[in-house]
C-alpha cells in the first residue's frame, strides 16, 4: 500500500482523499521525469483545477510531493476544473496525469462524500470513514488511478526573474516593475490601474 507521511495531512490541515491523489500524482511524475523535488525553481506544474471544487485538496498534495510550491511560483492554475495537471521540467520534458474517470466513479458513492454534499468539514467527519476512503487512494495501482500522457511537443519559458521594483505614483507602495502599468501618464500598481490580472497572471504554455 503507497504511504504517504503524516506530515502532508498536517500540511494540508485534514484528511480527504484527494490530497493523496496529487501526493501520488506528484510522485509519478517524478518518476516518469526522471526528477527529484524541486529544491530550488525547477518544476512547473500546471494544475487545471480551478476554484470552489473539493478535489483542489490534490493541489496540496502535488505541492507537498514535488516541493514545487506556490510560494516560489512553480504550479499554476489553469481553472479547466479537472482533477489533472501538467508537469514541466527543464531538459526532461512535460507528462499530463489525469485521475480516471473510473476511479472517480468508485469514490462517488462513499459515505465521505455524502457527508460533503451536506455542508460537514472533511476534518468533522468520522476518522474510521475518512480513513477508509483514503485506504482506497492508496490501495490502488497507478494504472487503476491515472491516465498518463508524455507530451514530448510541450513548450514553456518560465518569467525571468527580477529584483527591480518603483512605487507606484498613485498609492506609493512598491510594486515590483513587471506588474506596473501606465496610465494617465504615471506609472502606476495594477489595483490603481484598472487593468485586469488575468492578462499577465495566465501562464503562457503551447
Amino acid at each position: 500500500m503507497f504511504e504517504v507521511p503524516q506530515w502532508a495531512y498536517e500540511f494540508h490541515g485534514h484528511e480527504c482523499p484527494f490530497m493523496p491523489i496529487g501526493y501520488r500524482m506528484g510522485t509519478l511524475a517524478l518518476e516518469k521525469l526522471g526528477v527529484g523535488r524541486s529544491k530550488n525553481h525547477e518544476m512547473h506544474v500546471f494544475s487545471e483545477m480551478g476554484i470552489a471544487h473539493p478535489q483542489g485538496c490534490m493541489q496540496d498534495g502535488i505541492m507537498a510531493s514535488t516541493s514545487a510550491t506556490f510560494g516560489k511560483n512553480l504550479i499554476e492554475r489553469m481553472y479547466y476544473g479537472k482533477v489533472a495537471a501538467t508537469f514541466w521540467y527543464p531538459g526532461k520534458g512535460a507528462v499530463r496525469i489525469f485521475l480516471r474517470n473510473e476511479f472517480s466513479d468508485s469514490l462517488s458513492p462513499h459515505e465521505f462524500f455524502k457527508y460533503r454534499k451536506k455542508g460537514v468539514e472533511p476534518s468533522e467527519i468520522p476518522h474510521e470513514v475518512r480513513q477508509d476512503i483514503i485506504n482506497m487512494v492508496l490501495r490502488a495501482t497507478n494504472d487503476e488511478l491515472f491516465k498518463v500522457e508524455m507530451l514530448p511537443d510541450f513548450q514553456y519559458e518560465p518569467p525571468k526573474s527580477s529584483f527591480n521594483k518603483a512605487k507606484c505614483e498613485v498609492c506609493g507602495e512598491y510594486v515590483f516593475e513587471r506588474y506596473l502599468r501606465v496610465k494617465d501618464g504615471k506609472k502606476v500598481c495594477i489595483s490603481c490601474s484598472g487593468h485586469s490580472k488575468d492578462e499577465f497572471t495566465r501562464p503562457k504554455v503551447k
